[in-house]
């Protein structure tokens, strides 16, 4: 059966609703089938001992989740993504893929915070010399770098706080000691910024967040260049992991609307906090694309647009004042995770920062969700009134 393939669509919608899509290979069907599978038969034995046959073993890759990898290599522009469990597992994977004993890693203090605990209790552990720096630091982080400097791992915005990195003068610099550089970018998407374009490795994306954007799937995607390509592909298939084949089609069938989703979300959150900025309440809005962000310029240097996850900083008072606003809300509700369609709140704890920060107030992270701009800055506002600032 012959289906015409669309050639190198420029639409960011219309390549969502058409990459990992090959009816051909599959007798016209709009959408992939779901391979539940582990054991592959071979034709002969030649054949089994060679394992020359495109499909070996269910961990190794199934008709499904290469469907989801060839729509996510096309966003990222990459040469080989994997799938892994989580976007844990996806940070976790490149890094041990990446560094072994006596190896320095430099990252940023502005991490995931799960990332950092990894980093101290199990890089640490294997003899790793972990190093946290400063995010803002841009070139000058050729001052940390050593001899055995072997990765860079890169966040932009940093988790909570939204400082944004110059990707492109700091892959410069550690591409110059041979390091390897790793970015987590989930708050963007390849949507709005393309670490590999900007000089990065080793691509990183929670699926759980705006790929799958409704909070029932957890799912991670390595995207690696052609001089990473190998350890990507290595390292994975060494530690086993794999995903099903319900979350991979799930996964590729919410894909096909995230660029809308993520263009309303956004545009909300934006307007969101742009009024924060107003409000007697509120100390200061960390957004990127708000013109008072530090890193704003950079923002819009770099990046084609923002997602829907920011930081608001409460005009003076403490827990008090902070658990007062949370528990007021009623169409925010309290949870971890973004990108799913419903908005959440939650109080961000900076203790394990090295690189200290002090806002003038508690900081509470919004992730806004599909929901009308209308009914969430009324609750917004209801919650404020409720700190008694």
């Amino acid at each position: 059966m012959t289906v015409n393939k669309i050639s190198n669509p420029s639409g960011i919608n219309t390549k969502l609703a058409h990459c990992g899509n090959n009816p051909a290979d599959y007798f016209g069907f709009v959408n992939p089938p779901v391979v539940h599978a582990s054991t592959v038969l071979f034709p002969d034995a030649a054949t089994l001992k060679t394992e020359n046959q495109r499909y070996t073993y269910g961990t190794h890759g199934t008709p499904t989740t290469d469907a989801l990898c060839e729509a996510v290599n096309m966003l990222e522009g990459a040469v080989k993504t994997v799938l892994v469990p989580s976007g844990l597992a996806a940070i976790t994977v490149p890094l041990l893929g990446t560094l072994a004993q006596g190896d320095h890693v430099l990252i940023a203090d502005s991490i995931y915070s799960p990332t950092r605990r990894f980093a101290n209790n199990m890089l640490k552990k294997m003899g790793i010399d972990v190093e946290y720096y400063d995010p803002t630091i841009g070139a000058e982080i050729e001052q940390l770098m050593k001899p055995n400097t072997k990765v860079v791992y890169t966040e932009s915005p940093g988790s909570n706080t939204f400082e944004i990195q110059d990707i492109p003068a700091i892959s410069a610099v550690a591409h110059a000691h041979d390091a390897i550089v790793l970015m987590d970018n989930t708050w963007a998407t390849p949507l709005n910024f393309k670490p590999l374009e900007h000089g990065v490795d080793i691509s990183i994306t929670a699926g759980t967040k705006y790929p799958v954007g409704h909070s029932d799937i957890l799912i991670g995607f390595i995207s690696a260049n052609e001089r990473t390509k190998k350890i990507v592909e290595d390292t994975h298939k060494f530690l086993g992991m794999s995903v099903s084949g319900d979350d991979a089609y799930n996964t590729l069938r919410s894909m096909r609307t995230m660029g809308i989703r993520l263009a309303h979300q956004s545009k909300t959150a934006f307007d969101l906090a742009r009024w924060l900025e107003t409000m007697p309440q509120i100390a200061q809005v960390l957004h990127p694309a708000l013109e008072s962000h530090k890193g704003h310029e950079l923002w819009k240097r770099d990046f084609k647009g923002a997602s829907a996850l920011f930081s608001v900083v409460l005009k003076g008072g403490g827990e008090k004042e902070a658990h007062a606003f949370l528990n007021s809300l009623k169409i925010f509700r309290l949870g971890y995770s973004w990108g799913g369609y419903e908005s959440l709140a939650v109080e961000v704890y900076l203790g394990d920062r090295t690189v200290k920060q002090s806002y003038m107030g508690s900081l509470l992270r919004l992730q806004i969700g599909l929901e009308d701009f209308e009914d969430l800055k009324a609750d917004l506002e209801q919650a404020l009134a409720a700190t008694g600032l």
